[in-house]
């Protein structure tokens, strides 16, 4: 505060003086109202630590957690299929449904299907089979990229679950249970594990700029799990999160200043409202968008990319720009320490009930090129080894025709189907170049090494270093956990 010079005598010089008094007792006044009952005291000025803070209120946070045995992946990318690929068009070949293609079958399966009346007869794929890699996995030619890559990944073609429609049976594969409102799989990685990175979200979501899943962001959420544990969403084209940057550019100290400020008076928030884990989500959130400014824009920006890695995706080429750029993102945030990554494709890309020849291939092309690159840039980076890596959508398909005019084949698809379905793993410890279980002659229902969806969450936690009864969360005086009240087991034989 300037004070003026009174030798001068003048009457403005001492009515500035007392005016500049004044102001100065005013400020003090408020400096100690704000430290007795804003901050309650001095002693509270100090931040506290966030140890002090997490102990008062029990284990909320990101930060990284010991794994309950020795993990073989760090981290997961699912790449999620929306819709229910077909199994026997793609991993699955059914000589059978060729021999006796236009067969009636519709007596065995006639309770399973959502439509009887429009089932048809057996229907052969419109696709052809081949044996690629030196495993000889059997995938067929609409999917050419992802054949160069077979020795990578390890097929399980005896995957069921237990509801034909698709809102149920996402919750079922992404949360363990029927219900809407459960913790999906990421939020209880994350609540086992932390994250190793603590400038960036321990989980990220990368939905499809074309629209959600058919239920909505519920793939994603922490349910009755700390909200902090929830999935964020970052979106692949513009700016990756929406508010992340101030309006307006402050000094480097000023807003040094304002924010350990703020973490101050959070600090003393929390400490006087413990047990809201609203609220700790909230301040997490807002603490990890202020250190995001940087590491985010840093994680997400494909222009430091070579051409030859922006190619061999399929950026900036279609129908694959879209696809490809969310599973360069995928690898740039595993690089960096993200723990849990998930791709959603728009709404129900795979859910073809009719023509199904020109949708799967149309599925196929826009997403096969990314998919293969992505394996192939992991391994080259050695990031394979301890990344997972999880392809499939919620259920498969019937191995009859569902037709929309009998009269004309072309525009057949086929049914939901929740008895048997493929989907593939690779990295972080599976065994390459395998293929694992088996359906039946038709393709209709898994018949060897069966795998439930709570065999193959347990399966996925063992290789993240976590037993799946002892990861729980404790509610209304039950342990809650992903896999439930079920009794599965770890495919062990699919392990490396």
């Amino acid at each position: 505060m300037r004070i003026p010079n009174l030798k001068t005598g003048s009457d403005s010089s001492r009515r500035e003086f007392f005016r500049c008094m004044s102001d100065g007792i005013y400020k003090a006044a408020l400096t100690s109202v704000m430290g007795h009952d804003v901050l309650r005291g001095s002693e509270l000025l100090a931040v506290e630590s966030e140890a002090t803070i997490s102990s008062q209120r029990g284990v909320s946070d990101l930060k990284p957690r010991a794994s309950q045995h020795a993990p073989q992946a760090k981290a997961v990318i699912q790449l999620f299929m929306n819709g229910g690929p077909s199994q026997m068009d793609l991993f699955d070949p059914k000589p059978m449904l060729t021999k006796h293609h236009g067969d009636s079958f519709f007596n065995r399966i006639a309770e399973d299907l959502t439509g009887p009346e429009a089932a048809g007869g057996l229907m052969a794929s419109p696709f052809r089979f081949q044996r690629h890699g030196e495993a000889g996995i059997w995938v067929s030619d609409v999917m050419p990229h992802l054949a160069t890559k077979v020795d990578e990944i390890c097929v399980v073609r005896s995957m069921y679950t237990t509801h034909p429609n698709h809102e149920p049976a996402l919750y079922k594969i992404h949360s363990g249970q029927l219900l809407q409102g459960q913790p999906a799989m990421g939020a209880w990685v994350t609540y086992g594990l932390g994250t190793e990175n603590q400038n960036l979200p321990a989980y990220v979501v990368l939905d499809d700029p074309l629209g959600l899943p058919v239920n909505g962001s519920q793939s994603w959420q922490a349910g009755y799990l700390p909200p902090i544990y929830q999935g964020t969403r970052v979106r692949s084209t513009g700016s990756p999160i929406l508010n992340l940057r101030p309006d307006y550019e402050e000094p480097g100290k000023v807003a040094k200043w304002k924010q350990s400020l703020i973490a101050r008076l959070d600090r003393v928030h929390q400490r006087e409202n413990q047990g809201y884990l609203n609220l700790d989500a909230r301040i997490a959130n807002y603490e990890l968008a202020a250190r995001m400014q940087l590491a985010a824009t840093d994680a997400l920006d494909l222009s430091c990319e070579s051409q030859a890695t922006l190619a061999m995706y399929g950026v900036g080429a279609e129908p694959t720009d879209s696809y490809a750029r969310r599973c360069l993102m995928a690898r740039r945030l595993v690089e960096r320490g993200v723990r849990f990554v998930q791709l959603f494709i728009d709404s129900q890309l795979w859910d073809h009930h009719a023509e199904i020849q020109d949708g799967l291939q149309l599925a196929c092309r826009r997403t096969d090129q990314p998919v293969a690159a992505l394996l192939g840039d992991l391994k080259r980076r050695g990031l394979l080894d301890s990344t997972l890596v999880l392809w499939g959508g919620e259920f498969g398909r019937t191995p009859t025709a569902q037709l929309s005019s009998k009269k004309d084949i072309r525009t057949a698809g086929r049914d939901h189907s929740m008895r048997g379905f493929s989907l593939w793993m690779a990295g972080g410890g599976v065994k390459p170049g395998t293929v694992y279980g088996a359906t039946d002659d038709f393709g209709f229902e898994a018949v060897e090494n069966r795998v439930s969806v709570a065999d193959w969450h347990a399966t996925i936690l063992y290789l993240l270093g976590l037993d799946h009864a002892e990861l729980f969360y404790e509610r209304h005086g039950l342990r809650h956990r992903l896999t439930g009240t079920e009794e599965p087991r770890v495919v062990r034989e699919i392990l490396a």
